[in-house]
């Protein structure tokens, strides 16, 4: 983060180019006047745009004017001026007063550009942007995003064109690009990887301040020639084995240390960025996922990142801290980002509020070299992106074969999920890889499985015991998919069940809405969750779940809260399902003995009473 910047976000003037006519027609001149405007960041797809056009609209036109003012308030004249984007789905092409500046693929990542130096700095520049999104593209990474019109399934209304923040940001012409952080715990060090924009003419004097508060931990200086470096900063503190967990990073205490970087370049100009890491480990050993070398039960929930007023855009930037203080609320400890690459403030949220993340890339749907070379790219993007939060414990760059499904018995597309695994590690060797999650295991350093059984005593057949759960592993799962399409030592991995449950609450669900369970009445609903969840606590092998889901998702109403975020049940009784308060677990969240301790609700939502169905009373973002 800079100290320089403007947010871009509001009115736009928008127009639909269904045949395609625009840039033959030269509309990113400043002479075509566009038809409507728009509500950036938020598609045109979503109510909250001022659009709400969800047929079929594969070309978007976009146009804005940067005023004189909004440029002066970047600070000092003589500094550069970059247009950040931080996604635009899917294919995006950039003008600045009719000048072509550039394009960028892939839906989920951010791209920026220099914008050209003004002589007369009192004249407006007017932005034109192009996005391209083709619905039946199925080599597109796309997640959840429905080829169909309607939304069918699972599948949800697309998300195109503008749909996460856009803004200016002052600079110096050679400055900081990009910031790694990776930490060592045993060590007590921190890497910091550098990147500048450019080489630099001569010596640039690097300096870092690590702090945590108001106490300093590390200062120190370097010189740098080359683009990139890498330097490891060693942290005295932490040299102390008795007192070293005081600064690391967890669920519970999750304390992030602050960073300034400066640049000083050999013609005087120099380039400040304020940042923030975690120190925190992550490993497995004995069965069990190990945060900080300690054994950490994983209790997690699936999170969509949808909303139907604004479908992957979140509808304000408190949602992002809501979403993330919901899903604590509600007791889990893990959220499973599921077939979305989310708004890196997502991620700040867990970051400084204590919440694990699982980070899943967006699917396509055809295997072919096209959709093999698109994925890739932007998965190496996104772990380029978001590899130094801390809430990140763990990489999932296919689920359930999707683009992939025929793995079982095609050795190209067994070789390219294997690709994927290891081109993660050698990104961020740091962090476990799920190769495939669900089924169809290749290499992978946690083993998941995807179980939609009804009731209790169906899951608690599979995972009762080491024999059932080893069985299930070296066989067919519950939905029909073997487990495992390679042998590989297995000894010491965790095993999650990494989607389960899916109850409809159908009294709180529009009749078009369906689960892969449904249930009629809060106190049936209670019960049915109860169940499924002490099936799963009570396994004495996993090392953890994932529950299906966090919220309704349009016709997909399984989740704990609606759509509109208000929980089904009370927050206190979801909470206790979710801790397994009848379970009683041991420090590592493996159970001991079964304990009664039965918790009753009524029986309809309108029992439950206008307290219960309120919004929870969210703290003001900082």
């Amino acid at each position: 983060m800079r100290q320089g910047w403007v947010d871009l976000s509001g009115s736009w003037e928008f127009q639909h180019d269904d045949e395609d006519r625009g840039i033959d027609e030269l509309w990113f001149a400043q002479a075509h006047a566009f038809e409507r405007t728009i509500t950036v960041p938020f598609p045109p797809e979503a109510e909250l745009s001022g659009i709400g056009a969800t047929g079929f609209h594969p070309v978007v036109w976009y146009r804005r004017t940067i005023t004189p003012g909004e440029i002066a308030s970047l600070g000092p004249v003589g500094r550069q001026v970059i247009l950040h984007f931080g996604a635009v789905d899917y294919r995006a092409q950039v003008w600045v007063d009719g000048q072509y500046l550039g394009s960028h693929q892939g839906g989920h990542t951010p791209f920026s550009f220099t914008l050209p130096a003004r002589v007369d700095s009192s004249d407006p520049m007017v932005v034109v942007v192009r996005a391209e999104d083709d619905p039946l593209d199925v080599s597109q990474p796309r997640g959840k995003q429905d080829w169909q019109v309607v939304p069918h399934g699972i599948w949800y209304h697309r998300t195109s064109g503008i749909w996460q923040p856009v803004w200016l940001e002052a600079a110096p012409a050679t400055r900081i690009a990009s910031l790694g952080w990776s930490a060592d715990v045993p060590a007590g060090t921190v890497e910091l990887e550098l990147g500048l924009n450019r080489r630099p003419a001569g010596k640039a004097v690097v300096s870092v301040h690590l702090r945590f508060g108001d106490e300093t931990l590390a200062e120190l200086s370097f010189a740098q020639t080359d683009p990139r470096s890498t330097t490891r900063i060693t942290l005295p503190g932490q040299v102390n084995g008795q007192g070293y967990e005081a600064l690391l990073w967890s669920p519970d205490a999750p304390r992030l240390i602050d960073a300034e970087v400066r640049v000083e370049f050999s013609d005087g100009s120099d380039d400040a960025v304020a940042s923030y890491f975690g120190l925190r480990s992550t490993s497995w050993a004995g069965g069990h996922f190990l945060l900080n070398d300690r054994p950490c039960y994983i209790r997690a929930v699936l999170a969509q990142g949808y909303w139907a007023q604004s479908h992957l855009a979140a509808p304000s930037a408190d949602a992002l801290r809501a979403e993330v203080e919901l899903a604590r609320d509600m007791g889990f400890n893990t959220v499973r980002l599921h077939q979305k690459i989310e708004d890196p403030r997502f991620l700040y949220w867990a970051d400084r509020l204590g919440l694990m993340v699982w980070g899943e890339n967006a699917s396509a749907f055809e295997f072919s070299a096209t959709a093999v070379s698109r994925l890739m790219r932007e998965w190496t993007e996104t772990i380029h992106r978001d590899r130094s939060h801390p809430s990140i414990v763990a990489w999932v760059p296919l689920n359930e074969s999707w683009g992939v499904q025929h793995l079982a018995h095609d050795p190209a597309q067994l070789d390219y999920t294997r690709s994927l695994y290891h081109l993660t590690k050698a990104l961020d060797p740091g962090r476990p890889v799920i190769s495939n999650d669900g089924w169809e295991h290749a290499e992978s350093d946690f083993l998941t499985i995807h179980d939609y059984s009804t009731t209790g005593p169906e899951l608690e057949a599979f995972y009762k015991d080491e024999h059932s759960v080893q069985s299930l592993m070296e066989g067919v799962g519950p939905l029909g998919r073997r487990m495992k399409l390679i042998d590989t030592a297995d000894q010491g991995k965790p095993i999650v069940v990494s989607e389960f449950g899916g109850v409809s609450f159908a009294a709180s669900s529009p009749e078009t809405s369906w689960g892969y369970v449904t249930v009629s009445g809060a106190s049936e609903y209670e019960r049915a969750l109860r169940e499924q969840f002490e099936a799963l606590q009570a396994s004495p092998v996993l090392a953890g779940f994932c529950y299906t889901q966090l919220t309704d998702t349009l016709q997909e109403a399984n989740g704990l809260a609606g759509e509109d975020r208000r929980p089904k049940l009370p927050l206190e009784v979801i909470r206790s399902i979710v801790h397994g308060d009848r379970v009683d677990i041991s420090a590592h969240g493996r159970p001991k003995k079964p304990v009664e301790q039965p918790i009753t609700v009524a029986d309809s939502p309108a029992e439950l009473g206008m307290k219960a169905l309120e919004p929870v009373e969210r703290s003001q973002p900082v």
